[in-house]
């Protein structure tokens, strides 16, 4: 298996997507056919659902109609005068008189027989042996005769049904007669009557007999009276009480449903020709498999002949990366005479970005020769640059220690202060300091400030010790403090206060510069907050602070600016709150 994995994997591109390719369309083949199998499944399932709902209804209907019938059996022998007719024939020794109840008998019959057009004929036989018989008359041999008799006097006054048979198409119903007076049952017999029902009018009456319809008892078939073949080769198929199956009998395919009556014990059978119904989707399904057997060849042709397209420009590419990674950069650009332009594709594009990208490689090869030499000219020049700092120092120091020497306290102060700003601001160090390296240049700051404008300056700053060990990007402070003092103090004639402060949130630390300045229109604030609002000044401008803080330590830190007219302006710096291997000092 894994010799198979490996070979796989080594395998070139175009074989991998015609083997691809065929895997594709063999499961898209072996999954037409699966959901093909699967339709005729639920097909036959929708079939035996329709077949068994139309035996549901027919049982149903046929097996109420029956049960009318016999209660009509029931009515009839609980007539009264058909009870007082049938006891007196009983009990009467004339001839006469017998034959005369007979005939009001037969009057009595005709009612009921008159009024039922699914009943061929009622018969009466009395207790002395003597049959009335009344409706459409077929002969009945004395044998069944005997039959029918002795199934009523062993059911006891219960209904029993003889089937059709070549004699007679009629379902006989039949049950003895007893008698009753008022409320006394002695249950005497005094008779038997059966009644020939005609199944082929119900059947047709009741619309039971669309389709194939048989129903059977056992070995026999209650209807019709002419099955097209002998219901007995199906019997073994019938394995539960409801159920369908395909069979074939006498050379042709039947598609058989079945209902089992828990009533009667009957069976209903709904038998369709089953090639009539599948003729045209067998047809379609041979149809169907032939079509994607002729697609699957095609597929695996148009496959191969795909992945020659798309791996040969890939090989071409693959040949101008060797050129370019031996250096031959001029080579790996040029195209082949007898290549044909690239194709508006992704390779195309692909082909495109790499000659593109080796024009790039070619041109910063020049441009990285021409930068090291820009690079040597600038470090001389800054070198150069480096006197002139030098020399400014050493002239503040001398005019320090003059107005040392002449008690110029003050000139001396604001010196100093000057030295230590134009020296740190101009200072290689690192881009980030500590808090407490900043905060010493704002003391400076101020010192200078304080000179100027004397008491209309008023400066607090209130930042713990413990806070100092925080680093922040240099030259933050000074210029916020700058720009309160250009925007807020020097247009006022009297006192401005400024403030810088801290504090701790949940996640960050945040340093307070507030002046309580005019402040800023609306308009102005937005402006500013957007980055399209620049100082008038030639200082470090917000945006600048702002985007070093962001550099520095991420999207969620930096300058966040409130203000409104006559309320002042205050700037909030937000720097991390916990910072890798920082210690409190």
């Amino acid at each position: 298996m894994q010799t198979w994995k490996s070979r796989f994997r080594h395998m070139k591109i175009k074989n991998k997507l015609s083997i691809l390719i065929a895997f594709i369309v063999a499961m898209t083949f072996a999954f037409a056919l699966t959901v093909q199998q699967y339709a005729f499944s639920v097909y036959d399932e929708q079939l035996y659902v329709k077949s068994s709902r139309v035996l549901y209804l027919s049982s149903s209907a046929i097996e109420k109609e029956l049960e009318r019938l016999e209660q009509l059996s029931f009515n009839i022998i609980t007539d009264t005068q058909i009870q007082s007719q049938l006891k007196s024939i009983a009990q009467s020794d004339s001839d006469y008189d017998r034959l005369t109840l007979r005939k009001h008998m037969v009057d009595r019959l005709l009612t009921y027989v008159g009024s039922e057009p699914s009943l061929y004929s009622i018969h009466m036989v009395d207790a002395a042996g003597a049959q009335q018989d009344v409706g459409s008359l077929v002969p009945i041999p004395a044998g069944k005769r005997d039959v029918i008799l002795r199934l009523a006097d062993n059911a006891e006054g219960q209904a029993r049904w003889t089937f059709p048979d070549a004699s007679d198409p009629a379902l006989i119903l039949t049950r003895q007669v007893r008698s009753y007076s008022g409320t006394m049952f002695d249950l005497q017999d005094i008779g038997t009557i059966f009644m020939r029902i005609n199944m082929e009018r119900i059947v047709h009456e009741l619309g039971a007999g669309e389709g194939d319809l048989i129903v059977t008892s056992g070995p026999d078939v209650i209807y019709p009276s002419q099955p097209h073949f002998d219901p007995a080769l199906i019997q073994s198929s019938i394995t539960s009480e409801t159920g369908y199956f395909i069979k074939e009998i006498q050379g042709k395919t039947y598609f058989v449903a079945y209902n089992r009556s828990s009533a009667t014990g009957w069976t209903y059978l709904n038998v369709t020709p089953f090639n009539q119904i599948f003729r045209q989707i067998v047809l379609i399904k041979e149809i169907v498999i032939g079509v994607f057997i002729l697609i699957f060849a095609f597929a695996i042709l148009w496959g191969i002949r795909f992945s020659r397209g798309l791996t040969r420009p890939i090989e071409n590419l693959i040949a101008r990366m060797k050129l370019a990674e031996k250096g031959n950069f001029a080579e790996a650009n040029i195209l082949a005479g007898d290549q044909e332009p690239p194709a508006m594709d992704e390779l195309g594009l692909l082909h495109r970005t790499f000659r593109l990208m080796v024009e790039r490689i070619n041109d910063l090869i020049t441009e990285n020769y021409a930068s090291r030499l820009l690079i040597k000219e600038t470090e001389f020049k800054a070198l150069q640059a480096q006197i002139n700092p030098h020399f400014l120092y050493n002239t503040l120091e001398s005019i320090n220690w003059m107005a040392k020497i002449n008690k110029q306290t003050q000139i001396s102060q604001m010196v100093q202060a000057l030295a230590f700003l134009l020296r740190n601001s101009v200072s290689l160090k690192e881009p980030i300091l500590t808090l407490k390296e900043e905060l010493e240049m704002v003391q400076h700051y101020i010192t200078i400030q304080k000179f100027r404008f004397e008491e209309r300056l008023s400066f607090h700053m209130d930042v713990p010790e413990r806070e100092h060990f925080r680093k922040i990007p240099k030259l933050t402070l000074q210029p916020l403090l700058e720009n309160a003092i250009h925007y807020a103090l020097e247009p006022s004639v009297g006192t401005c206060t400024i403030s810088l402060t801290s504090r701790e949130e949940a996640d960050v630390f945040i340093l307070i510069v507030e002046d309580d300045g005019p402040g800023m229109a609306s308009d102005t604030l937005e402006l500013l907050r957007e980055g399209r609002l620049t100082t008038a000044g030639n200082g470090i401008g917000l945006l600048n602070i702002d985007e070093r803080i962001r550099f520095a330590f991420g999207e969620n830190y930096g300058l966040f600016i409130d203000s409104a007219p006559g309320q002042g302006t205050r700037i909030h710096i937000r720097l991390p709150k916990e910072m890798e291997g920082s210690e409190h000092v």
